[in-house]
């Protein structure tokens, strides 16, 4: 099994179109990853999820989600905290 480097094999989802993650996370698994990290925070949950659901259903048919976590992340914006929510969805292939 391929050694694994921290954050090489995580995608973090923003802003930008869903198709620029998509095509992240495939290059991830056409160089050799086991499996892909689609992570995401707050508004780009939705996003993520839309990612994720690309890759599997209409690119990748081999690659299946292995598994999701959802947390809460304790953020300081001005000077007070908040919460944010964000999600770690696990592709693999089988």
């Amino acid at each position: 099994m391929a050694e694994e480097r921290p954050g090489e094999n995580v995608v973090y989802v923003g802003k930008k179109p869903t198709m620029a993650y998509v095509l992240a996370a495939i290059t991830q698994f056409t160089n050799g990853q086991p499996e892909v990290h689609v992570k995401a925070r707050g508004r780009a949950i939705s996003r993520a999820v839309d990612v994720a659901q690309v890759v599997t259903r209409r690119f990748m048919q081999d690659v299946k989600v292995k598994r999701i976590e959802i947390g809460t992340e304790e953020r300081e914006v001005e000077g007070r905290k908040v919460n944010v929510s964000t999600i770690d969805i696990v592709l693999g292939k089988e």
